[in-house]
């Protein structure tokens, strides 16, 4: 079987992440070009990995008549332009999250899919591809658990890369849209996609009070109540003393699943004068290093295999970035918020 002639737009530490996977990883994908602002960059990578061509501008990137998919993994405001010169050039598209930056943007990137279903269109909530999560997502669909009524989710960079966070602080659009939508995610594939009757959400900067001035905090929690009586719980945070941090628990009428309840690196535990310790991941790449290779495999295979579908769609984007903005307005409003 031939290979998919893919594009990637972004090179930070993200896109790196897929480019490597695109160029060295994924059999049936062939990375021929790359694009980023930074020059000097697109030009190392280009030579260094011996990839075909380099560009600085998406808009001459998308024209190249080779190409058959792009990876988007630019800055969030340019998702949905991105997009659209996607599905104009007639290529497949993988975007990562968000979707858009507000609910006009979601609902604009649904009519551009919409436009063209022959088109393969994946949305990077790579979470359902790590193996943990995938296994937990069939013992509940097999019944292990029973009914699920109630999802436990934490997600906590660590305080390391609080730097970068402050940073990006004024255009990350809060924690709730930057780090829980991941979890707002998995609560929605969990429980089988309900529809959100209220959201409570406290918090504040503990930490780190540069937050405060952009209407974020460096931790925030909120309690979810879906129209069918199930509920979720999420605590998002930005200071981890430990490393990278996430954890999900799934309730249910007959059990329960945690995953990552302990955020361990490997399966080494270090037995020495400090006592019993066991090593933690350091950064999301590192965490879910297999679930980025996994979707983007994906992708490839369903462009591949027409009747193969990825396992997130523009829809999710949609209704993920509805909860998130609920639960931040929850959150700086300070009121139950009704949907």
């Amino acid at each position: 079987m031939k290979k998919i002639k893919i594009g990637i737009i972004g090179l930070g530490r993200l896109g790196m992440e897929h480019a490597k996977n695109l160029a060295f990883k994924i059999p049936n994908a062939e990375l021929i070009a790359v694009c980023a602002i930074e020059e000097e960059i697109v030009n190392k990578i280009k030579n260094d990995w011996g990839i075909k061509y380099g560009y600085t501008k998406f808009e001459e990137m998308v024209k190249n008549t080779e190409l058959e998919a792009v990876a988007i993994i630019s800055p969030s405001p340019l998702h949905v332009r991105h997009i659209k010169l996607a599905y104009q050039n007639n290529l497949h598209v993988y975007v990562e999250k968000p979707l858009g930056i507000n609910l006009a943007e979601c609902e604009e990137a649904e009519k551009i899919v919409e436009s063209n279903e022959k088109l393969v269109f994946s949305l990077g909530f790579m979470r359902r591809y790590d193996p943990s999560y995938a296994y937990a997502k069939e013992l509940i669909d097999n019944g292990h658990i029973g009914e699920p009524f109630m999802v436990k989710a934490t997600s906590i960079d660590p305080e390391h890369t609080i730097d970068g966070a402050i940073k990006f602080a004024a255009s990350s659009g809060g924690l709730f849209l930057d780090i829980a939508v991941h979890d707002i995610d998995l609560i929605r594939w969990f429980l089988n996609d309900p529809k959100v009757s209220k959201i409570h959400a406290i918090g504040g900067s503990y930490v780190h009070q540069e937050f405060s001035k952009y209407g974020d905090g460096d931790n925030v929690a909120s309690l979810i109540e879906f129209k069918n009586n199930k509920m979720a719980i999420l605590h998002s945070g930005r200071n981890a003393a430990h490393g990278y941090h996430v954890e999900t628990e799934i309730i249910g009428s007959k059990g329960s699943i945690r995953i990552g309840n302990v955020p361990q690196k490997n399966l080494v535990e270090i037995l020495d004068n400090n006592g019993v310790i066991k090593k933690c991941s350091q950064s999301f790449q590192e965490r879910f290093s297999e679930a980025y290779r996994l979707e983007m495999q994906d992708f490839i295979d369903c462009i591949q295999n027409k009747s193969k579908k990825p396992r997130s769609s523009v829809y999710d984007g949609t209704e993920t970035t509805k909860i998130a903005f609920a639960a931040t307005e929850a959150f700086q409003k300070s009121e139950i918020i009704k949907m």
